[in-house]
């Protein structure tokens, strides 16, 4: 049975991807998402919108940043991987672009594998970053 799936976001979506895996740059803001979280999550969330195509940043950068925007003096940067983590659209929502501040490459629910070819298809100078052997964000 052949389901018709008639909801515009269905369109865009499959359109956003079909930019990104063809080598285009389509922004987050082309699409209508509306992914549920607390208010922390998505604050981080936003943050993960605002990253390039193709560049990096570390979950302490997302932290000061969060901090900021809440009037903090600090914020713990495992807290920022929690709500990262807890991302629900993986790649349209950029969480494959975070990396700890030693270049370590963790924390990816479809696998360090599939962070490291994102990164790799958007042209990402893998010579900084590393898959650690063991930990628990593997």
């Amino acid at each position: 049975m052949k389901i018709k799936n008639d909801l515009p976001i269905f369109r865009d979506v499959k359109n956003w991807l079909d930019q990104y895996f063809s080598g285009g740059k389509p922004s987050v803001s082309e699409l209508q998402l509306r992914p549920a979280g607390g208010e922390f999550r998505q604050g981080v969330w936003e943050i993960l919108c605002e990253i390039p195509y193709g560049i990096v940043i570390t979950y302490g950068e997302i932290a000061k940043r969060m901090a900021e925007k809440m009037g903090k003096a600090n914020m713990s940067s495992q807290a920022v991987g929690g709500a990262v983590g807890h991302n629900p659209i993986s790649i349209i929502i950029s969480c494959h672009r975070v990396a700890g501040t030693n270049g370590s490459l963790t924390g990816y629910a479809g696998g360090i594998s599939t962070k490291v070819k994102l990164l790799e298809h958007e042209g990402v100078d893998m010579s900084r970053f590393y898959v650690p052997q063991k930990g628990t964000a593997l």
